[in-house]
C-alpha cells in the first residue's frame, strides 16, 4: 500500500492483532500501566477459541507428569519440542486456579473437587471442561475482565494488513477498519493472535474468516515459518452438504463412551487413539464402503451424560434431525487444527525482534505433527502470559 492509502496513524505500546483466548490473555497479563490496542477481523465472538468444545487440560498431580508428557509426545509423533511440553504441562495448574479466580465455570464433583473428563490419546482423565462449551466459557470471561482494562482498547470489524518494519525490527502493524480506513499502529511491541488457517479450506471447523493472515505477512518479511504442512483432521464433524463451517462434536463425547461404527453398525477404530489415526480410518472405512459418511454411536453414554456433559451437541444434532439418544449420528473428518504457524521461541517471540505470536497463528512446538486433544486452550493461554511476561522485561 502507498503511503497516501493511510488515513490515521496510532501510537500505543503494545498492539493485539486477534481477541481469542490467547490475545485476550495476553492483555490481561500485561501491566495495566500500558497502553493496549486489540483488533478483532470480525466481531469478538467470532474467534475459534470460542468453538472449543472439549475442555482444558491440567496436570493433575506430580504423579501425573511423566504420562501426560508422553501422551502429548506420542501424540505429536515426537516431533514435539519437548521444552515446551515441558513448559505448558508445569504452567498448567497455576492456569486452571487462574481461570477459577476469574469466574470461569468448570464442572465440579459432588465433593467440590473439579470433574475430569478424557479424551482420545490420553491415557486417564485430566481434562477440565464447562458443559460441552469450554471455549465459550472461557473466552467470555476472559473478554468480560479484559473489557474492565481501561488501558485496553479493542476495535473490532479492524484487519491487519501488514507489519511495520523498521531496522530489522517490528514496530507496529497496518490495519484496515470497518470503514476502509487505512491505519498504521504504532507500538513498541506487537503480538500476532490471528488464530489459523480453515477458511482457506472447503471442510473446517474454524471461521471462515481464519487465512492464516499473520503467517503471510511473517513470509513477506521474512519472519521465520514453521511445519506449514502440519494440519490436523478432527475425525467426527457432523456430516452436511450445507455450506459453511463443520460442526464438530467434541471427542470427549468418544472419552465418555460413544463409539464409531460403519453403515453395517460395526465398530472398526479403537475410537480413543490419536486423532490422525482415528481419521485415517474413517476415511479407508468410507472408501471401502464407497461412502460419503460414518456414524457415531452414543448408546453406550448414558441418557444423563448426553443432556449434561453434551447439551450443545445433542441440540445441535436435533436441529439437524438427528436425534443421538435414539441413533447414531453421520460423522466426517474436517479441517480443524493447525500445528506449524509462525516460528516461536519459549517465550513467543518470532526471529523479528519486538514481534510476537500466540496461540494457533505460531508454532512453539508443544503439538509437533498432531495435536493431542484440549491442549489448545492450555497451550493458547500458557504460552501468552510468557509472551506478556518477556514484553514486560523488555519495556521496563
Amino acid at each position: 500500500m502507498t503511503k497516501e492509502c493511510y488515513d490515521r496513524d496510532l501510537y500505543c505500546d503494545i498492539v493485539i492483532a486477534g481477541c481469542g483466548v490467547a490475545g485476550l490473555y495476553t492483555a490481561l497479563t500485561l501491566p495495566q500501566d500500558k497502553k493496549i490496542l486489540m483488533l478483532s477481523k470480525e466481531d469478538v465472538a467470532s474467534c475459534d477459541s470460542m468453538l472449543a468444545q472439549g475442555g482444558i487440560c491440567v496436570l493433575r498431580d506430580d504423579n501425573d507428569f511423566d504420562a501426560y508428557f508422553e501422551d502429548t509426545m506420542r501424540a505429536g509423533h515426537y516431533e514435539n519440542r519437548a521444552e515446551s511440553v515441558a513448559i505448558m504441562i508445569n504452567s498448567s495448574r497455576d492456569i486452571i486456579n487462574h481461570l477459577l479466580t476469574l469466574g470461569v465455570r468448570f464442572e465440579r464433583n459432588a465433593d467440590g473437587s473439579l470433574a475430569y473428563t478424557r479424551e482420545g490419546a490420553h491415557s486417564r482423565p485430566r481434562i477440565c471442561f464447562h458443559k460441552d462449551i469450554t471455549g465459550e466459557e472461557i473466552t467470555t470471561t476472559l473478554l468480560s475482565q479484559v473489557r474492565k482494562l481501561t488501558n485496553v482498547t479493542i476495535m473490532e470489524y479492524t484487519t491487519m494488513t501488514d507489519i511495520i518494519e523498521e531496522n530489522d525490527r517490528c514496530v507496529g502493524i497496518q490495519a484496515r477498519d470497518k470503514n476502509g480506513e487505512g491505519l498504521r499502529i504504532y507500538a513498541s511491541d506487537t503480538v500476532m493472535a490471528t488464530g489459523g488457517i480453515g477458511g482457506l479450506y472447503q471442510h473446517s471447523t474454524n471461521f471462515p474468516l481464519l487465512t492464516g493472515d499473520a503467517c503471510r505477512i511473517a513470509k513477506e518479511h521474512g519472519v521465520e515459518l514453521a511445519h506449514m504442512d502440519y494440519v490436523q483432521i478432527h475425525p467426527t464433524c457432523l456430516y452436511s452438504t450445507k455450506p459453511g463451517r463443520s460442526f464438530l462434536i467434541s471427542e470427549s463425547a468418544r472419552g465418555e463412551g460413544a463409539i464409531i461404527i460403519n453403515h453395517k453398525g460395526k465398530r472398526f477404530v479403537d475410537e480413543l487413539l490419536p486423532r490422525d489415526v482415528v481419521t485415517d480410518a474413517i476415511l479407508k472405512e468410507m472408501e471401502k464402503e464407497g461412502a460419503e459418511y460414518e456414524y457415531l454411536s452414543f448408546e453406550n453414554v448414558p441418557e444423563n451424560v448426553v443432556k449434561e456433559h453434551f447439551p450443545n451437541i445433542y441440540k445441535h444434532c436435533l436441529d439437524e434431525g438427528y436425534d443421538l439418544l435414539h441413533e447414531p449420528v453421520p460423522i466426517v473428518p474436517a479441517q480443524h487444527y493447525f500445528m506449524g504457524g509462525v516460528h516461536v521461541d519459549s517465550d513467543s517471540q518470532t526471529t523479528m525482534a519486538h514481534l510476537y505470536a500466540v496461540g494457533e497463528t505460531c508454532c512453539n512446538g508443544v503439538h509437533g505433527k498432531n495435536r493431542l486433544a484440549s491442549n489448545s486452550l492450555l497451550e493458547s493461554l500458557v504460552f501468552a502470559k510468557r509472551a506478556a511476561t518477556k514484553i514486560t522485561q523488555t519495556q521496563n
